[in-house]
């Protein structure tokens, strides 16, 4: 007898940073529909979230703030209130812990729930019933709301709740579970730079192959995906667009660092060809870090050289940093350092940030 399905949720606090900046200060924020939370106007600070308001004049996250403002000059900017946003983070886990035996903590604002076993539990309801038992309970318990995505496996889950999100024009409700047997026709619809895990130059790579979107890839062969991409990539993509992900959903200790690295196709012995791939990871991982607001202290640039051998520099700040451009000014002088002292080719850099704010002296 094959086992029951896996029953997968990703829970998605909607526009998290603002509704608790809003929470926090309800005559000030609270009254403001043009919201960007992320640092006081004049400040080099950057975009950490925005109401939906502000988010149609063109604001995004990462944005200078003085760039988020030229473009939505009546918004009210507020600083991330990372004390509360920690408290209310933990609220939301604490109600998920109520119903599902395993969650996983994804990012201040994003949890992966397994219901495996809970059928009987549930009086084997559907699971788009259950996920919205638990919207609603954590709206009860926090007055926050969440979106989430459901289905078979992490991957089907994560792209759900994109659709969940009850964004204005969309209808949606908050939830969306993407029934069993049905996981390659949901994501036969997306472009294939939506899927995880698929950057940038994979997907020009698929590009220049004429695969657009997922359905575009689904018509190949592992085989024939593997042919032009590489056995592990080629194989990797050719379930992924699928919706097969055996990915486990496991309770995870307190993250210690955030990290981005990059192994190259080619390796790179040129210093102002490396400057630029270490400024591009910077913003990568400064974006990383705003996504669960945090700051840190200390910054490691790591070095794989051609002949394998895995080199790294740390410098602890005096003060918190969370800009990718605090970020590359620490790095700099870090991946000179290692230049300095071996000049061969690199095959891969990294940035990693740790000793963050919210951690215990």
């Amino acid at each position: 007898m094959s086992p029951p399905p896996r029953r997968v949720l990703l829970v998605d606090a909607d526009a998290f940073f603002v509704a608790v900046a809003r929470q926090v200060d309800p005559e000030g924020a609270g009254q403001a529909p043009l919201l960007i939370v992320g640092g006081r106007p004049g400040s080099r600070g950057v975009v950490c979230s925005a109401s939906y308001e502000c988010r149609a004049f063109g604001v995004r996250s990462a944005m200078p703030i003085a760039r988020a403002l030229t473009l939505c000059p009546d918004a009210m900017c507020v600083p991330v209130p990372r004390g509360a946003c920690s408290a209310r983070s933990k609220d939301i886990q604490a109600v998920l812990a109520r119903f599902a035996p395993v969650v996983q903590c994804s990012s201040i604002d994003e949890w992966y729930c397994d219901l495996g076993g809970t059928e009987a539990l549930y009086g084997h309801e559907p699971l788009q019933e259950t996920a919205h038992r638990i919207r609603r309970a954590v709206f009860e318990a926090t007055g926050l709301h969440v979106s989430i995505g459901g289905g078979t496996s992490r991957l089907v889950a994560k792209m759900a709740v994109e659709v969940a999100k009850p964004k204005p024009g969309t209808g949606a409700d908050g939830v969306h579970c993407v029934p069993p047997g049905e996981e390659a026709d949901f994501l036969s619809h997306f472009r294939l730079a939506d899927l995880p895990m698929v950057g940038p130059k994979l997907a020009e790579k698929l590009e220049r192959m004429g695969l657009l979107r997922v359905a575009d890839a689904q018509r190949w062969t592992e085989a024939g995906l593997a042919s032009r991409l590489g056995e592990r990539t080629g194989e990797w993509l050719a379930q992924r667009v699928r919706g097969i992900d055996d990915s486990l959903v496991t309770p995870r200790a307190r993250q210690k660092q955030v990290s981005r690295e990059d192994t190259f196709a080619q390796d790179l012995d040129d210093d102002a060809v490396i400057e630029r791939e270490l400024l591009r990871l910077a913003v990568r991982v400064s974006a990383d870090l705003r996504r669960q607001a945090l700051r840190a202290r200390t910054v490691t640039v790591k070095i794989k050289d051609t002949d394998f051998k895995t080199r790294s520099a740390q410098r602890t700040l005096s003060g918190f940093i969370e800009s990718e451009s605090s970020v590359a000014k620490a790095a700099g002088p870090l991946l000179r350092q290692l230049r300095g002292k071996r000049r061969v080719p690199v095959r891969l850099l990294g940035i990693a940030l740790s000793h963050f704010d919210d951690e215990p002296e």
